[in-house]
């Protein structure tokens, strides 16, 4: 049983009044757990009235929650949380996840096998019409720890995972991923690099905030942008970056992106529709990725 803890939740725009009051009820109840923070940083956020909530975290015993200036990005921020951290074990979760397992803090405390474990997260609610929801939805099978043992470097996320001080402290996260997208990826690669074993659990958040078609649409051109930019380090661990390789391989990188050019706008509006498409959507990505290769 790990005895001291420090649950670290990096935010930027989200409201954490509720995600931390769950994590300190849980917490208060564990008699095991001698010790324990909860840290929010709140990385730049622009809006006043959720600024002015998560400034009740500080008034909840243990918590503390910290403002910074300006947008550092999704690496820098959780290693200025690492470093802030006063206990040996890390567990950071996303600020736009919910606690939906009453045992959720007490099974990461009882892993004692491996220094780095990933618990997942959960699709919740309904939410027909939503593109994100309905990608999730398709993928939902994946997100199942006996699948992500398989490909236990590449399905590792930093939403939900709990981590030795020791280790992220030699091994940051890369700060140059400042962007929407990846930042995880390249950090199971360096963990697989350094011999570190992942262990993948049933331990999952609650996912049931999806922003809406445009935004997300957006979203995924921001992290194909952060693929294309790191591709040579993401090499073999990206499905994108692989079916792109091989599209171009044999000859087809003009006739999809010529494709893409005529027909984008006619693709982002049946997307951005109440009826998307997952397969025109896979396509998107990936032609979206291979004119990338024709502006460079």
């Amino acid at each position: 049983m790990k005895t001291e803890l420090s649950i670290l939740i990096p935010t930027y725009n989200d409201r954490c009044t509720k995600l931390v009051k769950q994590l300190f009820e849980q917490a208060q109840g564990i008699e095991d757990l001698h010790a324990y923070e909860i840290i929010v940083a709140d990385d730049g956020t622009t809006e006043k009235d959720i600024l002015e909530a998560n400034r009740s975290i500080n008034h909840i015993e243990h918590c503390r929650y910290i403002e910074r200036p300006s947008n550092t990005g999704r690496a820098a921020i959780r290693n200025f949380l690492a470093q802030q951290a006063h206990y040996a074990w890390l567990l950071f979760i996303d600020a736009d996840l919910t606690v939906i397992r009453k045992d959720f803090l007490k099974k990461y405390l009882t892993c004692t096998e491996t220094q780095v474990v990933y618990g997942g997260y959960e699709v919740m609610g309904e939410h027909r019409g939503n593109l994100r929801f309905v990608y999730e939805k398709r993928a939902e099978r994946k997100h199942k720890a006996t699948m992500r043992t398989k490909r236990p470097y590449q399905d590792f996320h930093t939403s939900n995972f709990l981590i030795s001080k020791a280790i992220i402290t030699a091994s940051p996260l890369d700060v140059r991923f400042r962007h929407y997208g990846y930042e995880d990826v390249l950090y199971g690669k360096t963990l697989c690099e350094q011999s570190i074993r992942i262990a993948h659990i049933d331990n999952p958040l609650g996912f049931g905030r999806f922003e809406g078609n445009h935004s997300f649409l957006a979203k995924t051109e921001e992290g194909l942008l952060t693929l294309y930019q790191f591709k040579n380090e993401l090499n073999g661990y990206s499905r994108v970056l692989q079916i792109a390789q091989q599209l171009r391989a044999f000859g087809l990188t003009k006739i999809i992106t010529t494709l893409f050019r005529c027909t984008k706008n006619k693709w982002k509006a049946s997307l951005c529709s109440n009826r998307p498409s997952i397969c025109l959507f896979n396509f998107y990505k990936i032609s979206y990725f291979l004119s990338l290769y024709s502006k460079s």
